[in-house]
């Protein structure tokens, strides 16, 4: 499955709001993504992102054929780590974390991984990825050793979301870390949807179908839920 990125870029076109469910391979074992794609067969998702900041197991390809044949959605990687790159998914969001000044999230992880890429038949999205404070501290944030940026500098969220659109990224992704206390302020999404061209990616901390709707309403073209939504089995029904 190729043309992702077009699709993602058709919807936002179109006003048609995406959502991807993360799964978190280190929480999530081959048992459990069984009964985890069925729960998703029955929500509105329209992408399945798969990584995390700390994963470093073996059952990555099984975990994402598994999910791929049972959800028939497009599967992206959502890589912590070179390691993390799987042939089984369609593409990978080619994170650079823009928010912190730590060279191996800048650039290094991804020089290491051209070797895996370019022998793949993944489709490559370029995603500048930006920490928000969520109010805790998040595995990405002790994993990457970068601060987050605080939830009322909307300035400098703006101004390094439009940086990495002048450098050529196709996404941008503002995230407020897995498990966060609270999500991406409504007036952050908002000032960076309306100065951004490309399409906005908004995640962490989203608990609610209420959140969700307001966080389409500010701005975003794609939300990401992940442990709200394994947590309720009811989450897409309340």
């Amino acid at each position: 499955m190729q043309n992702l990125y077009q699709n993602i870029l058709q919807a936002k076109k179109n006003r048609q709001k995406l959502l991807a469910i993360l799964i978190d391979p280190e929480k999530v074992s081959i048992e459990q993504a069984l009964i985890l794609s069925e729960k998703i067969k029955k929500s509105p998702a329209t992408h399945i992102f798969v990584g995390g900041s700390t994963f470093n197991g073996t059952h990555l390809d099984e975990l994402i054929s598994i999910i791929k044949t049972t959800t028939q959605l497009p599967v992206l990687i959502f890589p912590g780590h070179p390691s993390q790159i799987s042939n089984e998914a369609d593409g990978i969001l080619f994170l650079s974390l823009l928010s912190g000044r730590n060279p191996e999230y800048l650039i290094e992880h991804h020089i290491n991984s051209v070797d895996i890429l370019a022998k793949s038949n993944l489709e490559i999205i370029p995603t500048g990825y930006l920490l928000i404070d969520g109010g805790k501290e998040t595995a990405v944030q002790r994993v990457s050793q970068t601060q987050p940026i605080e939830q009322d500098n909307i300035e400098l969220a703006y101004k390094t979301a439009k940086a990495g659109e002048f450098l050529g990224k196709k996404l941008i992704y503002l995230e407020a870390g897995s498990g966060a206390n609270q999500h991406v302020s409504l007036d952050m999404i908002r000032y960076v949807a309306q100065n951004i061209e490309i399409p906005l990616i908004v995640g962490g901390g989203i608990r609610s179908m209420k959140t969700i709707q307001e966080v389409y309403n500010a701005g975003a073209d794609l939300v990401v839920i992940g442990t709200a939504f394994e947590n309720d089995n009811n989450f897409f029904s309340v």
